[in-house]
C-alpha cells in the first residue's frame, strides 16, 4: 500500500464531504439496525420507520441507546447480523450485573484496525517504528485494538502487555522500542522505575512517541510525562461500546483529538435535560456508529464529559476535534453541594514540583457531615523537614479550596505509599456509600 501524508482518503474531505458520507451511512445504518430485535422493537413502539430517517437531523427522531441496555439484551439481543457472521466478541467485567458484550464481525475488526492505524500513521508512525503495547490483552480493548492497527500500519509489534516493569523497560532498551502505548499512571511508573534503575529513557532508550489514554488526565499531566520520559505524548479516545481505541485522537499540533467522522456521528449534550449543548460547551458524549456491521448503536450516551472545540486545526483536517475528557457523568463528585471531578484536583496538585503522580481522594462521611481527604505521594524521600511539609500542605490545601470550592484534607504520602492497581488508577474511594 502506497502511504501519503495522510492513511485514508476520508482524512481529507472537507465538511461539506463528511457531512454528505455521514448521512449516506446513517441511512444505511439504521436498515441494517432492523436487523436487531431491540432496535427493531424500539422503532416500532415509537412508531418510527427506519425509512424516516433520511438527513443527519433526523437523526434527533431516534431514542438515545444506553449502558443499560446492552445489560438488558445481554449477551447477544442488541446484534444486526446472526451470531455465525460474528467474528469476535469483547466484553466488560461486568462486576455490577451483566456485563456488556460488543460483537465484531470481520469487516468491523478491519476497519477498527484501519482507524488505529490512522491514528498512529497520523502523528509519525511508520513501518520502521518499533511498537510497544503495555494494555492488558484479552476482553480489554486497548490490547488487541492498538496491536492489529500497528500490525496493519507495518511496525514491528512487541506485545508486551500489562505489568512486569522491569520486563518493559528491557524490551525499550533490547528492541529499540520507538512508540510505546500506556494509560498515564503507569507512563509515571516506567519512569518512576527507571530512575531506581539508573536507566535515562533520553541517553538509554530510543522513546521518541508515546499514546496516552483510557484515564482522564489533565495537560500539565501529560507535560510533565512528556519531560520524563523525553517523548511527545498523544492523547487517544475510545470505548469498547464503539469498538475500543481509534475513535478520536491528537494530531501532532495537540490542540483536541480528532474524531473520525466518517465512522460516527458526535453530539454532545446536557446529561441531565438531554439537549443538545452549543459548540464549545461541556457536555456528554453520544456517538452513533455508521460504519458497523455486527452490532451498531445509535445515539449511544457514553456518560464521558468533553466538548467540541470550535475553529479548524491547522493541520488541515476536518473532522471535529473534541477536548480531552473532563470526567463522566457519573463519576462526578458531589460534596457539600458543590460538583467536583478528579481532574481538577490533580490539575493543582501537578504544579508542586514536590510531588509525585499518585494520588487518592478520600470521601467520608462523619457525625452527618462529608468530608474528603486528599493523599498525595511526595517525589523524594526526605519527609523529615516538619515545617516544609507543613507549609506545602497549607499552599496545596488553599489552592485547591480555590479549584473546587470546598476544603479538603491534605495528607502527604512517602513515595510508594499508595497501593498501585491493575488496569486504570483508582483515584477516588467514597466510604459515603456505607451510610446511605
Amino acid at each position: 500500500m502506497a502511504y501519503s501524508n495522510y492513511f485514508n482518503p476520508e482524512e481529507t474531505l472537507d465538511r461539506e464531504g463528511i457531512e454528505r458520507l455521514q448521512a449516506e451511512r446513517l441511512r444505511s445504518t439504521v436498515a441494517h439496525c432492523m436487523g436487531s430485535g431491540f432496535y427493531r422493537k424500539r422503532f416500532r413502539d415509537i412508531g418510527l420507520s427506519h425509512e424516516d430517517i433520511k438527513t443527519l437531523d433526523d437523526l434527533q427522531k431516534i431514542p438515545f441507546t444506553t449502558k443499560q441496555d446492552l445489560r438488558d439484551t445481554y449477551p447477544f439481543g442488541m446484534a444486526s447480523i446472526p451470531l455465525s457472521k460474528c467474528t469476535r466478541l469483547h466484553s466488560s467485567s461486568g462486576t455490577t450485573g451483566n456485563p456488556t458484550v460488543i460483537l465484531h464481525s470481520q469487516k468491523d475488526l478491519e476497519q477498527w484496525a484501519n482507524a488505529v492505524a490512522r491514528c498512529l500513521w497520523m502523528v509519525g508512525c511508520r513501518p520502521e517504528d518499533v511498537f510497544q503495547n503495555t494494555s492488558g490483552y484479552g476482553m480489554f480493548t486497548g490490547g488487541l485494538g492498538f496491536q492489529y492497527g500497528a500490525e496493519l500500519l507495518g511496525m514491528l509489534t512487541v506485545p508486551a502487555a500489562a505489568g512486569n516493569t522491569l520486563r518493559q523497560i528491557k524490551f525499550f532498551t533490547d528492541f529499540g522500542t520507538t512508540v510505546v502505548h500506556a494509560i498515564p499512571s503507569y507512563a509515571a511508573r516506567l519512569h518512576e522505575v527507571m530512575c531506581e534503575r539508573g536507566v535515562d529513557p533520553r541517553r538509554d532508550t530510543k522513546l521518541r512517541t508515546l499514546v496516552i489514554g483510557a484515564e482522564p488526565h489533565s495537560d500539565q499531566t501529560r507535560r510533565r510525562i512528556e519531560n520524563m520520559l523525553g517523548v511527545k505524548a498523544y492523547n487517544s479516545f475510545g470505548m469498547s461500546e464503539m469498538c475500543g481505541p481509534g475513535v478520536a485522537f491528537e494530531c501532532p499540533e495537540q490542540n483536541g483529538m480528532h474524531i473520525w467522522e466518517d465512522y460516527y456521528i458526535v453530539e454532545i449534550i446536557d446529561p441531565v435535560t438531554l439537549k443538545p449543548v452549543p459548540e464549545g460547551e461541556v457536555g456528554e458524549l453520544v456517538l452513533t456508529t455508521i460504519n458497523r456491521e455486527a452490532m451498531p448503536l445509535l445515539r449511544y450516551r457514553t456518560r464521558d464529559l468533553t466538548r467540541i472545540l470550535p475553529g479548524e486545526c491547522p493541520c488541515g483536517r476536518h473532522h471535529k476535534r473534541i477536548d480531552r475528557i473532563k470526567g463522566r457523568s457519573d463519576d462526578m463528585i458531589i460534596l457539600k453541594g458543590v460538583n467536583i471531578f478528579p481532574i481538577q484536583v490533580e490539575q493543582v496538585l501537578v504544579q508542586f514540583k514536590e510531588l509525585a503522580s499518585d494520588y487518592l481522594i478520600t470521601l467520608d462521611t462523619v457525625d452527618g457531615s462529608d468530608y474528603m481527604t486528599v493523599e498525595v505521594e511526595l517525589a523524594g524521600s526526605n519527609i523529615d523537614d516538619y515545617a516544609a511539609l507543613q507549609t506545602l500542605e497549607r499552599n496545596i490545601t488553599r489552592m485547591l479550596r480555590d479549584e473546587i470550592l470546598v476544603t479538603p484534607k491534605v495528607k502527604l504520602l512517602p513515595k510508594g505509599s499508595i497501593p498501585q492497581s491493575e488496569g486504570k488508577a483508582v483515584r477516588v474511594k467514597d466510604n459515603r456509600k456505607q451510610y446511605q
